[in-house]
């Protein structure tokens, strides 16, 4: 069946334009117009696919969805597919990003901002504690548990190394000798391709697991932003559709304005298209290699870690006592009340303004 580049540029661009709440929620919209509505794949090569982005590195709904286009029309329609799936959420970042990080933000902007940043770390808990079951599941053990706390470790306490520890958890897995990775890039516009290169081709597990790297290059390192203007930016990536890797375009602004977001993006997600370009015709042969499969079973487990871990970081960046009441807050509605990320973060933002208005402090 040949599907038509229109059809797959407004089906791809409607899911981009409604897909809140992660990569679950892209998942189950892509399973819906492929397998259930459209019937253009199967159940069983959806869940393939499912497996062999899994398998990769970058945000993995992201190159599900580039993928599921490329069955479609082939090179073309995972262009344009993909395109579509990611610029609805990157064209809202970025006009966030202009208003939160501009030169005199209203009060209530920054009172927002400081709300929902303060309920991220929360987040973050959320997303590594959903990610256990299934990655337990698949290779329980002591190994498991040692690999979950090296990322963990690694997130709270050496940010910059999170990726390098990923690695090595995964190549010890493999039983091939460890590798290194020594980030050392001046800044300017190398640091910023840089920094989003390592976001799209060098994490694995999530979006989350680039939190604690991108907070040590664009805070620590840098001086691109602020603490508190990271965390603004991390729940920006949280309460736009799209992947939480677009979280590089708020980076990339704050660096270099509207052409280094732009340029963070480009950077960050090219290394998805490239992998589904080349590696399409070659999937059912990634997720069956054991190798490929070994080496997750060891970074998976870290990258769940790094997950958790990144908690730690992110509450340290909260500057004002009613902050950590609105984290205290979250953490409830999220992990005890099972309530979705998207309301909480609003919730959370809608507290902030309350504060900002009150005539609370807030953070700088």
């Amino acid at each position: 069946m040949r599907v038509s580049l229109w059809t797959i540029l407004r089906e791809w661009g409607r899911i981009g334009c409604i897909g809140f709440g992660g990569p679950p929620t892209h998942i189950a919209l892509l399973r819906e117009l492929c397998v259930r509505k459209r019937k253009w794949m199967t159940e069983g090569d959806f869940e393939d696919a499912i497996a062999a982005c899994n398998l990769l590195p970058g945000p993995a709904s992201t190159q599900l969805a580039i993928y599921c286009a490329w069955r479609l029309r082939g090179r073309a329609g995972a262009v344009v597919g993909g395109v579509a799936f990611i610029a609805p959420g990157l064209v809202i970042i970025i006009g966030l990003a202009a208003l939160f990080l501009g030169s005199s933000p209203s009060r209530w902007i920054l009172g927002a901002g400081a709300g929902a940043g303060a309920a991220v770390a929360a987040v973050a808990v959320r997303a590594g504690a959903s990610l256990v079951p299934g990655s337990w599941s698949r290779s329980r053990g002591p190994r498991w548990i040692v690999y979950a706390a090296a990322g963990a470790t690694a997130a709270a306490l050496a940010g910059p190394w999170v990726v390098l520890v990923l690695l090595v958890c995964g190549f010890v897995e493999m039983g091939l000798p460890r590798v290194g990775l020594v980030s050392v890039v001046p800044g300017g516009l190398l640091a910023l391709v840089w920094v989003a290169f390592k976001v799209g081709a060098l994490s694995y597990g999530g979006g989350f697991v680039i939190i604690p790297l991108m907070q040590a290059d664009a805070v620590s390192h840098y001086h691109w932003m602020t603490s508190t203007q990271f965390l603004n930016a991390v729940a920006l990536g949280q309460v736009t559709p799209g992947p939480v890797t677009q979280t590089v375009a708020v980076v990339g602004y704050a660096a270099r304005g509207l052409g280094g977001s732009l340029l963070a993006s480009l950077v960050a997600f090219a290394p998805s298209f490239a992998f589904v370009l080349a590696g399409g015709p070659h999937f059912d042969r990634i997720r069956r290699n054991d190798h490929a499969r070994a080496f997750l079973d060891g970074a998976g487990p870290a990258a769940i870690g790094a997950i958790l871990g990144v908690a730690v970081p992110l509450a340290r960046a909260l500057h004002e006592s009613w902050q950590f009441g609105v984290l205290a807050a979250s953490a409830v509605l999220l992990l005890l009340l099972r309530r979705s990320v998207v309301v909480t973060l609003l919730l959370a933002g809608a507290a902030g303004v309350a504060a900002a208005l009150a005539g609370a402090p807030l953070p700088h």
